[in-house]
This record gives C-alpha cells, sequence and structure tokens, in this order.
C-alpha cells in the first residue's frame, strides 16, 4: 500500500504492571503479575472476585480534579499513556498538528459512567442524570480528547472492534500514513471495564476464571487447568510517523511498522472458526503486506486469553500459517489479564520492547501442558533471543481478527536510545 514508510517513534503504557513503560516492562520481563482482588467495588459475595486493575492511579492528580471528574476512567488512562509516549517521540505538535491525526480505540467506552447514570436515573429520576454522561460513555471520547488537549487538527477517529480494536486502530493509523493522508498518527487503545456490569457480564458468560483463592495463577494461557480469562484494564499509545519526517526532525525511531492484516470469521459471535481461519488470514495478509517470509519473525505475542477455545485454535492457526517452524509465542495476558479493546495495543508495545531488547518476555503459570498446545510459550521465564521482526495477533468477539508485523529500524540514524536496547538483560 504507498511507498510511504512508517516507524514507531513514541510509546506510553498505563498498566495493571505499572504506571508507564519502563514500570510495566521491567515487572513483564520478571514475570510478576497483576492480578488480585477487585478493588473497585465491592465484590466479596461475586462469583468472580479477581481482575487485573491499574493499581495507585491518581487521575486528580494526573489531570486536575475538575477535568478528571468530567472524564470517565477510560480516557483518563487513555491521556496518561498518550503523555508518555507524545513526550517520548519528542514531538512538536505545533509544526505538524494539521498532518497529525488519531485513531483511538475501545472495547466499550465509559462503562463506569453508563452504570453511575443508569443507577441516578433509576435511584432519583431523569432529572438529576449528570450532563456529561454521554460524552463521558461514548467510546470516540479518547479520540476526541487526545486531540484537544494536544491541538491534533488531522485524521480522526476510533475503532470499536471488541479485543482487536486496538490492534485495527494501529493498523488504520499506519494506512493513514500510508496513503498520504497524515505524517504523524497518535494510536492505541485504553479499557476500563473492571465494573459490576463488565465483570458480571463476562462471568455470566462464563468466560472468566474463578480461581479467586489464588489469583496470581488465575490467568493461565495454554495451560491444562486455565478455567478462563482474568479482566483487566490498561491504556497504551503509539506516536507512528512517516519515516522521512522522523528522521528530518531527529526523532528517536523505536521499530518499524511493517505488515498489517485485518480479517473476519464470519463464524459465530464469541468463539473462533474452529481451524481458526479468520487468524490464519490475518496472520497471512499481515506477512504478504510487509513482504515478510515466516521464517524472519523471531517471536510471536499471541492473543492467548487463557480460555479453552481461544488458545486451542490460535495454536492450531500458527501451526497453519508457520508449520513446523513456529516461533517462540508468549501470552503476556499471563500477567496483564485481558484488557479488552486495549489489548492490541499493549501486545504492540510489547512486541517493540522485546524486539529492542532481544528479550521474549515469558507465559506465566504454565505449570500443566495441554496436548493441544503444544508450541514453545516461553514458559515462565523471559527468554534472550535475536529478532529482526515480531508479530503480535489480536482476536476479537465478533469475529474480528487483527495481526501486525513491526522490525528492526533498517537504518544505523534510526537508533534510538531511549528505551531498552538489543542484549539488555531479562531481569
Amino acid at each position: 500500500m504507498g511507498s510511504r514508510r512508517v516507524v514507531v517513534t513514541g510509546v506510553g503504557v498505563i498498566s495493571p504492571l505499572g504506571m508507564d513503560v519502563e514500570q510495566t516492562w521491567q515487572a513483564l520481563v520478571a514475570g510478576r503479575g497483576g492480578v488480585g482482588p477487585i478493588t473497585a467495588f465491592d465484590a466479596a459475595e461475586w462469583p468472580v472476585r479477581i481482575a487485573a486493575e491499574v493499581k495507585g492511579f491518581d487521575a486528580a492528580a494526573a489531570l486536575g480534579r475538575r477535568r478528571a471528574r468530567h472524564l470517565d476512567r477510560v480516557v483518563q488512562l487513555a491521556l496518561v499513556a498518550t503523555k508518555e509516549a507524545i513526550e517520548a517521540s519528542k514531538l512538536d505538535v505545533a509544526s505538524a498538528a494539521e498532518r497529525a491525526g488519531v485513531v483511538y480505540a475501545s472495547g466499550i467506552g465509559g462503562l463506569k459512567a453508563w452504570e453511575d447514570g443508569m443507577r441516578t436515573l433509576i435511584n432519583r429520576g431523569p432529572e438529576w442524570v449528570n450532563p456529561y454522561v454521554i460524552p463521558m460513555m461514548i467510546p470516540n471520547m479518547a479520540a476526541g480528547e487526545i486531540a484537544i488537549e494536544w491541538g491534533l487538527l488531522g485524521y480522526n477517529l476510533c475503532t470499536v472492534t471488541a479485543c482487536s480494536a486496538s490492534a485495527h486502530a494501529i493498523g488504520t493509523a499506519f494506512d493513514a500514513i500510508r496513503l498520504g493522508r497524515a505524517d504523524v498518527m497518535v494510536c492505541g487503545g485504553s479499557e476500563a471495564a473492571v465494573t459490576p456490569v463488565g465483570v458480571a457480564g463476562f462471568a455470566a458468560m462464563k468466560a472468566l476464571s474463578t480461581r479467586n483463592n489464588d489469583p496470581a495463577r488465575a490467568s493461565r494461557p495454554f495451560d491444562a487447568e486455565r478455567d478462563g480469562f482474568v479482566l483487566g484494564e490498561a491504556a497504551a499509545t503509539l506516536v507512528i510517523e512517516e519515516r522521512e519526517f522522523a528522521l528530518s526532525r531527529g526523532a528517536p525511531v523505536l521499530a518499524e511498522l511493517v505488515g498489517y492484516g485485518a480479517t473476519a470469521d464470519a463464524y459465530h459471535i464469541t468463539q473462533p472458526h474452529p481451524r481458526g481461519d479468520g487468524a490464519v488470514r490475518a496472520m497471512q495478509a499481515a506477512l504478504d503486506d510487509g513482504g515478510i517470509a515466516t521464517r524472519d519473525i523471531g517471536y510471536v505475542n499471541a492473543h492467548g486469553t487463557s480460555t479453552a477455545p481461544n488458545d486451542r485454535i490460535e495454536t492450531l492457526a500458527l501451526k497453519r500459517v508457520f508449520g513446523d517452524n513456529v516461533p517462540p509465542t508468549s501470552s503476556t495476558k499471563s500477567m496483564t489479564g485481558h484488557t479488552l479493546g486495549a489489548a492490541g495495543a499493549l501486545e504492540s508495545v510489547f512486541s517493540i520492547l522485546a524486539l529492542r531488547s532481544s528479550v521474549a518476555p515469558p507465559t506465566i503459570n504454565l505449570e500443566h501442558p495441554d496436548p493441544e498446545c503444544d508450541l514453545d510459550y516461553v514458559a515462565n521465564e523471559a527468554r534472550p533471543v535475536e529478532l529482526r521482526y515480531v508479530m503480535t495477533n489480536s482476536l476479537g468477539f465478533g469475529g474480528h481478527n487483527a495481526s501486525l508485523i513491526f522490525g528492526q529500524p533498517l537504518a544505523e540514524q534510526d537508533i534510538a536510545l531511549s528505551l531498552p536496547r538489543r542484549g539488555s538483560s531479562p531481569a
């Protein structure tokens, strides 16, 4: 799609593992999980009492008390992650405002704002409903608030495709630059669905782990004793730019975004295709888009939800694409939980950091091998590995599939110094 190359110049994260990129990455490679008892509401009598929450986040301190009060947590997290990413990119937005845009995702949007509005409506009546309830709950508001905060005047939209939403946001932003519609894009996703309706809804589907008495070991992708995913919250943002534009301003270049594939299962609202057809086609499309051979992919960050069907079918799909040479593959959801619409962006950041540090993060809690999940999942400990290209997969409810491929910068002047470098210790 065009000849304009696209590079990543900044990343930002707030997650159950840490308040920024560095804290999150250090916890990830050390194999420290972020799952614990739910604190957002009283779940003491609930069938599911655990989640992967962002801990210690003070929205009033980060954004100001008045502003924070008028933003749902999903937007608060997005703004914090985006601030880190833009600062890391050293982007002077004013110099590129009309050619700078946003594609930002959420699978659900402002769920707490919606719950609070409904509670007020039922208990006190319509005249008491918060006038901010609609802008606080609609999923596109993170994209709008990011544009307002940094004066980004160009291409702007929101992708809402469940668990693949932020992978689609990155891919859509990638295409916007390749098509010449922008030079700079801020992209990623946020989710804050650890709320009564969020937990109750997924629990009613029997999608969540009920390992309440052992939360640290509850998220266990590819393990024979997995019993569902752990709901998580997070935000992750990437700044991506047309390569020549980035180099002309001396931007730090962390990686090159080289391939994107998006497909539909067209099969079932929650279950993946039994042979992984959509996932296979998404991975192959990303490889074809980047002109990358399967042998050149050194690591795959799997969707890896810790549910029985996903892990088995994604394993099958990887075998169909890579044959007998599936590269080391891990699920970082074993530590972050499943962050829904933020997952694709969060795991893209992890893939970029793996690429830069030559470290594959582990799948923790992999203690009882499932005979149907028989790949190298980097079990329990991070591993040094030389990487040229990495792939990350996102597979969402509704049959939405996305795969992204990131590569090492191709020229010495692309090398940045601000994040972990090749050869860094995994500890």
